[in-house]
């Protein structure tokens, strides 16, 4: 035994702590879908930390039952705390009554712009369909480019980057605390698109 110990003593604990922390603490998850296009890809993996605070404009994970009733995880971006009041206007977003810029909707709103997008959804034909009838790239449920919602107590109001695909909060209403998982901290693959968060 205390030859074990002193051979691998050290490499069993650092397993161990691994072991719990992958438990406790974080957890990998892979996207599926394009709703987060073009910051997170189809099957890119993500390190999800599963303790902390979250904050408006994190990516998240976050638990909804589909239509068959079995549960799911989505990535989404947290855009509407509890109390907020979430206003777009033509493509532009007000957080209680503050113009607030969303960088990372760049490069598909310039996509939208130049030509509502159909090159880059030049892979999915339902993509263009939408995206030509599209009056601007953020719109409600309703296909309405200007709309107001109020965030209640205790819910949270999460969006994917690709507006016009994504299904979440528009569709499905908002998330209690206890439906979101986490936050996504990396992505760890592919490995030529490692990146923090």
């Amino acid at each position: 035994m205390k030859h074990f110990l002193k051979e691998w003593g050290f490499f069993s604990f650092i397993l161990v702590l691994i072991l719990l922390s992958r438990l406790f603490i974080w957890s990998l998850v892979s996207v599926e879908g394009h709703s987060m296009d073009p910051t997170l890809r189809d099957k890119d993996a993500l390190v999800m930390l599963k303790i902390g605070k979250i904050d408006r404009f994190d990516i998240v994970v976050a638990s909804e039952i589909d239509d068959a009733g079995k549960e799911k995880l989505i990535v989404k971006r947290l855009i509407g705390l509890p109390g907020d009041t979430i206003h777009y206007e033509n493509d532009t977003l007000y957080v209680n009554g503050q113009e607030v810029k969303e960088k990372y909707l760049e490069e598909y709103k310039a996509a939208f712009a130049k030509d509502k997008l159909q090159s880059t959804y030049s892979y999915n034909p339902n993509f263009q369909a939408s995206a030509q009838d599209a009056s601007a790239f953020t719109l409600d449920a309703q296909g309405n480019s200007t709309f107001t919602i109020e965030i209640p107590e205790g819910q949270y109001y999460l969006l994917g980057d690709d507006r016009l695909v994504s299904a979440d909060s528009r569709k499905v209403g908002t998330f209690r605390k206890t439906a979101i998982k986490g936050k996504i901290i990396s992505r760890v693959y592919p490995f030529n698109r490692i990146q923090g968060f």
